[in-house]
């Protein structure tokens, strides 16, 4: 797969731009603050429909603007696409593929992408929220019809929590509790099947995660994902003292489950009675491992947490709850790894995302974006990635000065200069 022309109006500082790109590396090369980055955050966009810098679409959209157009030519599996969405200030926001309008949650179904940034940090030293998304959207880039699952899943989130608000207002009454009890299934069946397909994902994510990290660091400093689960204890409220968490290491679980100790994180401790999650390829709501399924875990967990949640009017446990802890050195890397150390593991971990998205695509290698990376690293790492990203069909970088990137990646330049394309 790969992005053949990109055509941008009323898109952040960009009135209008044609931008052609090329197999291989694209380089694109501007001061700061002329527009490489908008120009990749369109791409970005098209393929999870979220940006890595702002959390509302509006931003994206020039001032003054009520709507604002990513257009992009693809070939993907042999064949030329043309996707393009439209996104509105006010009203929702509108895609077509071939001029044939479709659903705006389908539009990653046409085209891949695995973008990096200096935001990307955050994975490590930020809040869970943005290492859910993160598994979530990776989720929906390899198995589109999870888009739909996770939607429901928020959907009955909210009508739960809007029930425990009202029973919290108005005092528990009997037929409150009855409706509860109706979206607890509901809840249990769509999170058990979002907490089993994580799990897995981050098991699939270890082997190629260790690779990358080795490639850009030119260490190896043990670098593995454990998922911490809600339904089995974790507290993301309490995240920091990590007490109370049930950290699973998702290499271990098949075999056992790994409960961490947090003050020691050495290593695992003692499993939990062989609870746990399974790891199987064949996920879904109802997975099993020694002492039950997924959805057992979950209605057990919500029944534990029930007169606290009455009390706060939310939802404590699910999906929504979990988070993914990052490991270096057997530590946590939050808290832990030193600047260096925590923008390899964030590098490593997207090149460990693409690995997976090339290894079961039919289309082809996911475009890798490489937003102002190079300028973080030293001479050696600098050509470390280069190597490690080479061997992809398409790689779009940005830079803000031409002698930070390698040279064997700077063969395709593009010029940027206050919102334009110029000659070099």
């Amino acid at each position: 797969m790969r992005v053949t022309h990109l055509s941008l109006t009323d898109f952040r500082n960009y009135a209008a731009v044609e931008v052609p790109f090329e197999p291989g590396p694209n380089l694109i090369v501007g001061r700061n603050g002329q527009g490489k980055t908008n120009l990749v955050e369109a791409l970005g966009f098209l393929s999870t429909l979220s940006s890595h810098r702002v959390s509302t679409t509006s931003a994206m959209i020039r001032a003054g603007q009520d709507a604002g157009i990513i257009r992009a030519r693809l070939e993907y599996n042999g064949r030329d696409l043309l996707t393009e969405v439209q996104i509105n200030r006010s009203g929702l926001n509108r895609a077509q593929v071939n001029r044939s309008v479709i659903k705006t949650r389908d539009l990653p179904r046409y085209f891949s992408s695995v973008l990096f940034a200096p935001e990307d940090l955050a994975l490590v030293r930020g809040d869970p929220s943005g290492r859910r998304r993160f598994l979530d959207q990776l989720l929906v880039l390899r198995t589109p019809r999870l888009a739909g699952v996770l939607a429901d899943y928020d959907r009955v989130l909210r009508q739960r929590n809007t029930l425990l608000k009202s029973a919290r207002a108005s005092g528990l009454r009997t037929t409150q509790m009855g409706t509860l009890e109706i979206w607890d299934d509901r809840l249990i069946e769509l999170g058990s099947e979002i907490i089993d397909d994580r799990v897995e994902l981050v098991r699939q994510l270890g082997e190629p995660l260790r690779t990358a990290y080795e490639a850009v660091a030119g260490e190896d400093h043990g670098p593995h994902l454990l998922s911490s689960l809600s339904i089995m204890g974790a507290d993301e409220e309490n995240s920091g003292a990590f007490e109370r968490s049930a950290a699973f290491e998702p290499r271990a679980v098949v075999e056992r489950s790994a409960v961490v100790e947090p003050r020691a994180v050495v290593e695992p401790v003692e499993t939990l009675g062989g609870a746990g999650v399974s790891t199987s390829s064949t996920t879904g709501a109802g997975s099993t491992t020694g002492a039950g399924s997924t959805t057992d875990l979950f209605r057990a967990a919500l029944s534990g947490v029930r007169r606290k949640e009455l009390d706060r009017g939310m939802t404590l446990v699910g999906p929504h709850r979990d988070d993914l802890v990052f490991m270096l050195n057997q530590l946590p890397a939050k808290g832990y790894a030193s600047h260096g150390e925590s923008w390899s593991f964030a590098l490593a971990l997207k090149l460990a995302s693409a690995e997976l998205l090339r290894r079961d695509s039919a289309s082809g290698d996911p475009v890798l974006i490489l937003d102002d990376v190079f300028a973080e690293l030293d001479l050696s790492r600098r050509r470390r990635l280069a190597a490690a990203v080479t061997g992809f069909q398409q790689v779009l970088i940005t830079a803000a000065v031409l002698e930070d990137v390698p040279e064997e990646l700077a063969a395709h330049t593009i010029h940027i200069n206050a919102g334009a394309v110029v000659d070099g």
